[in-house]
């Protein structure tokens, strides 16, 4: 542990790995003799004095490489670690790397040996003002490394990412058109590369140019269309020179219409759900398949065919797993409370981390949104960090709808059936109007909701991005007495009914799926550092208003919405 964040300072830094050898020597640390902790996991749940431990933890991991070959390049590669990690590998600092949810590497081909390595990093969760999120947030600030780190073996050149999807053009021609860009690391570059997809008979060859990017179109007739109700996989291999990537790829469209979200050019319905990237039962960070698969399962439970995945990046298991399920997916940062927009750096820390999460799941046709913020009060500084944030993530992708969590900007008084009006300035950059809207929870009574309308200042789709209450389960009352699952039952009907009303309803979010940890939620008894807004508690059971929004979405299915 490094509570005062030194173990970078002196002469003795800790990644150099010292040992006292003489008697005399004098050494300050000791991975020989430090505690263990398992990798991915947070340290928060690993060991009690850690649970609200904030700071530095360095980690030591020795690893023998046996049959380092001399034409290839080696990677650590890691899923993701919260907040700010420094990488070091047999006493050298190879890299430091700022966000808590996006994958990073850093090439280790000169340092690696054969035998005797060790990998020394250093993570820091520490909450600050300059962050991507910021100092406060409503979940738990898990540390450590999260999610999985790998040693990639690579040749000399190789594919460095791929990003490959359906052209819109197409969509309505008999022969569809996918297209693709490839990208080469390496100073051998080979003049072309080749595309297969051998379930639609594709085999073709493309050049590459001097800077190691390569471009293809390639059509089909045969090809079948991602969707929820048929989650069709191709198998893609792409290679180049010694380097070859596989991947399963689904190819779908999504685009708005006026007030209408199409996938594949026909309306759809999101019936979602929020949720965060934790293991209710572990108390940790989601990190396997099989917290995956957990989740997922209880969406599709609830007539679910769409997630948004708040408030930051998760792993990328649930992402590919979605791809398998037919499970829509939004996808966002953590621009959330307190973000300085005034700070050019905190600009570049997003456009940095959004720039690695789409390089991750530009393939995976289950995400169709990015969302750029949440719950951010409008302000000069913030409209132009905001619009030059979403210029950024349609330059590198164009394929995705972009949104934004917005707040309420006005209520029009004067008649009990009053309205409620989003002008929010960002909307205007935005393909679909999202808001969270509290009413019955934060602000009056459920039965209010019935006497208020919605509308958005512009022609487009518009999805309820949060909306909800705390209940503890199991707590059984009358639907006036707070945090009893009856409250929270009768909030959700009238709110389904308040907002099913909505012109240009797209689709909607309920916050959130599952109860989840949050240090800012301390009512004794009540909450006792968990958020207990979600439709099933941390034990697994659902609470009556998972069945009032289950039945709402079955009968949106049954009306023809897909």
């Amino acid at each position: 542990m490094d509570p005062y964040e030194t173990g970078q300072m002196g002469g003795m830094p800790v990644y150099k790995n010292a040992v006292a050898k003489e008697k005399e020597d004098r050494v300050e640390y000791s991975f020989d003799d430090a505690q263990t902790l398992w990798v991915p996991g947070s340290w928060n749940y690993q060991k009690t004095e850690l649970k609200y431990f904030e700071g530095n933890i360095w980690y030591r991991k020795n690893f023998d490489m046996e049959g380092i070959s001399s034409d290839k390049r080696y990677f650590v590669d890691f899923g993701g670690a919260n907040y700010f990690t420094t990488v070091t590998l047999n006493g050298k600092i190879i890299g430091k790397h700022d966000g808590g949810f996006t994958p990073f590497a850093y090439e280790v081909t000169d340092l690696l040996k054969e035998k005797g390595n060790y990998l020394v990093v250093g993570v820091n969760n520490s909450r600050k003002a300059d962050n991507v999120p910021s100092k406060v947030t409503d979940w738990f600030n898990h540390g450590g490394i999260i999610r999985d780190v790998k040693l990639l073996e690579l040749p000399s050149t190789f594919i460095s990412k791929s990003f490959i999807s359906l052209d819109k053009e197409s969509l309505r021609s008999k022969s569809k058109q996918i297209k693709g860009e490839v990208y080469l690391t390496g100073q051998d570059l080979p003049e072309e590369a080749r595309i297969i997809i051998p379930e639609l008979d594709v085999d073709e060859v493309f050049p590459v140019d001097g800077d190691g990017v390569g471009m293809f179109s390639v059509s089909s007739k045969k090809l079948e269309l991602w969707s929820p109700e048929n989650p069709k996989l191709y198998e893609v291999i792409v290679k180049a020179g010694e380097d070859e990537l596989k991947d399963q790829i689904g190819f779908r469209v999504i685009d708005t219409q006026g007030k209408e979200i199409l996938l594949n050019g026909e309306p759809i319905f999101l019936r979602g759900i929020c949720l965060h990237d934790e293991n209710p039962f572990r108390q940790d960070r989601a990190n396997t398949i099989e917290d995956a698969e957990m989740v997922l399962g209880w969406a599709k439970e609830l007539e679910c065919n769409f997630l948004r995945l708040a408030h930051y990046p998760h792993q990328e298991n649930i992402i590919r797993l979605a791809d398998k399920m037919g499970i829509l997916l939004w996808e966002e940062l953590p621009l959330y409370w307190g973000i300085d927009w005034n700070n050019p750096q905190v600009l570049e820390k997003a456009k940095s981390q959004f720039t690695e999460l789409i390089n991750r799941d530009y393939n995976r046709a289950s995400s169709i949104i990015w969302s750029i913020a949440n719950e951010t009060a409008p302000t000069e500084a913030r409209n132009e960090f905001l619009i030059e944030l979403a210029e950024h993530v349609r330059s590198i992708d164009n394929t995705r709808l972009v949104s934004a969590a917005c707040k309420k900007d006005q209520e029009t008084d004067g008649h009990p059936d009053s309205v409620y009006t989003y002008n929010d300035p960002i909307m205007e950059y935005l393909d679909v109007i999202s808001f969270n809207e509290y009413l019955g929870w934060y602000g009056g009574l459920p039965e209010e909701c019935r006497k208020k309308s919605f509308k958005a200042g512009m022609d487009k789709p518009i999805i309820v991005s949060e909306f909800g209450g705390g209940a503890i389960e199991g707590f059984y009352a009358d639907s006036l007495t707070r945090w009893s699952e009856d409250y929270q039952e009768y909030l959700y009907k009238e709110s389904i009914a308040m907002f099913d009303k909505i012109d240009g309803l797209a689709g909607m979010t309920p916050w959130i799926l599952v109860d989840f940890m949050s240090p800012l939620r301390q009512l004794s008894g009540v909450q006792d550092g968990w958020n207990r807004k979600g439709l099933i508690s941390e034990k697994g059971r659902k609470k009556k208003a998972f069945y009032i929004l289950q039945r709402y979405y079955q009968r949106k299915g049954s009306d023809g919405h897909k």
